[in-house]
């Protein structure tokens, strides 16, 4: 079967576009027959070698598909049968093998049915972003109707699900983005859009808010005392990302008599239990046409090691899917 895989971590060179052997399947699990792959930045760190995991090479790279099931573990078949459309987004490190060949053999508990009104392209484009905002949200946060949420970057690709999410949710929605997103993020459910180039707390009182319970920073680039500052009584700042020196300064004496939180979160450390909840909440808010929005560039599997190229050098804005 077609796949892309590596022998070895290092640069996108070392991604091989061959033939490997078709997948067996446990009791547990179900043989898919791949459309297309999300292509993410945790892929190029899983290739490079950056994110220490368990690998076993022919290592095929990629953690996000959807395609049909053409087979069905015993164990499995009471969830899924042959012909059905299927998603998955946990795939590719852990000592499983990645999704970026024709078919894959997935744990049932790791797979999700495809609702039929949606398209699995642009749901392929949307689960990672989306996952990692309904877990943030749902089971770190434990974010509550009436509380209030500051996402930074709002206009990307885990920003825009956040906000949509976090709306659902009756949170108030306070966002900082460039101007020219602001009628998209009111969109979006944004009830108070902010300029990222001008001062937090100044906005926020010109608002009549006095802080937030929750802020995401989701480019990296807001230094950690400012958000500390912005946070109500018992808030939590939610770290997806890092700045690029990695290091952050902040007034630790302030910060825990206020009973504030700081909280780290990458999907790679997810849980099942919260997969499979995020995997239910996404499948109903897609179905009622959110989470849908990512501008996407379609590319043929033999292009995998340009998407890790364009990832690592940032030379691409939109998701990044690849079909066979």
């Amino acid at each position: 079967m077609k796949a892309a895989y590596i022998k070895e971590t290092g640069s996108p060179k070392n991604i091989i576009i061959g033939d490997l052997p078709e997948p067996e399947i446990d009791d547990d699990e179900v043989l898919v027959k791949v459309t297309a792959v999300s292509v993410n930045h945790v892929d190029t760190f899983v290739r490079a070698g950056s994110y220490k995991t368990d690998l076993s090479f022919p290592f095929v790279i990629g953690r996000d598909a959807v395609g049909q099931v053409v087979k069905v573990g015993e164990q499995a078949a009471a969830r899924f049968g042959v012909g059905s459309w299927v998603w998955t987004n946990s795939m590719g490190y852990d000592g499983r093998q990645g999704t970026t060949s024709r078919y894959i053999a997935v744990p049932a508990e790791r797979l999700f049915h495809i609702p039929e009104s949606v398209d699995p392209i642009k749901l392929v484009a949307s689960v990672h972003s989306s996952t990692t905002a309904a877990i943030l949200l749902k089971t770190v946060f434990r974010a509550k109707s009436g509380q209030t949420i500051l996402v930074e970057g709002a206009a990307g690709h885990v920003g825009t699900k956040l906000v949509q999410i976090a709306h659902r949710m009756g949170l108030e929605v306070v966002t900082t983005s460039n101007k020219r997103d602001f009628d998209k993020l009111d969109q979006l459910g944004s009830d108070c859009p902010l300029d990222y180039q001008k001062s937090l707390i100044k906005q926020l009182a010109k608002r009549g808010l006095d802080g937030v319970d929750y802020v995401v920073d989701t480019s990296g680039k807001v230094a950690l005392q400012e958000n500390i500052n912005v946070l109500n009584e018992r808030g939590t700042v939610g770290l997806i990302t890092a700045p690029a020196d990695n290091k952050f300064t902040f007034n630790v004496r302030k910060f825990y008599t206020t009973d504030k939180t700081i909280r780290g979160f990458v999907l790679s450390h997810a849980l099942i239990d919260q997969f499979t909840e995020s995997a239910k909440l996404l499948n109903e808010l897609m179905v009622d046409g959110f989470l849908l929005d990512d501008a996407i560039i379609k590319k043929p599997v033999d292009d995998a090691a340009w998407a890790h190229q364009a990832l690592e050098k940032q030379t691409v804005k939109e998701r990044i899917v690849l079909t066979f």
